[in-house]
């Protein structure tokens, strides 16, 4: 797994929270990895602040540096550069359009080789797809 708490930043950078309680990110071995309060704010494992979501997309990391978008499923860099998408369905695509996985509907994320690599239940298809598969870092 990538720099996982690294690509948690950028990962739950997407438009919206589904409630108004905080949402918990786990990884492949069930260990808590994080949340997303209701608020947009980004906490890691020892719940130091990380970065906040903004309602248009925009994700800024701790230091309040732009660290790239997600709008209408697309992923892009703190330089505008696409990455990739996520698909309605939950298939998540990269920049050349090839198959990197897929994020189901109960929040179980599974990679190209159909492996179990996370969970991230409550959050939406564009945070999920972010945080396993998008890393702008």
């Amino acid at each position: 797994m990538k720099k996982i708490l690294l690509v948690m930043l950028v990962g739950l950078f997407a438009a919206g929270i589904n409630s108004t309680t905080a949402q918990t990110v786990r990884n492949s071995s069930n260990a808590y990895m994080g949340k997303v309060e209701s608020d947009g704010t980004i906490r890691n494992a020892s719940n130091a602040y990380v970065g906040k979501i903004y309602p248009d997309g925009t994700m800024r990391n701790s230091s309040n540096a732009n660290v790239g978008t997600v709008r209408n499923g697309e992923f892009r860099n703190s330089s505008n550069a696409y990455m990739g998408k996520v698909e309605s369905d939950g298939t998540v695509r990269n920049s050349s359009n090839a198959y990197v996985g897929k994020i189901q509907s109960d929040g179980t994320i599974r990679d190209a080789q159909n492996r179990v690599v996370g969970t991230a239940k409550g959050l939406t298809k564009e945070q999920a797809a972010a945080l396993f598969f998008f890393n702008n870092f």
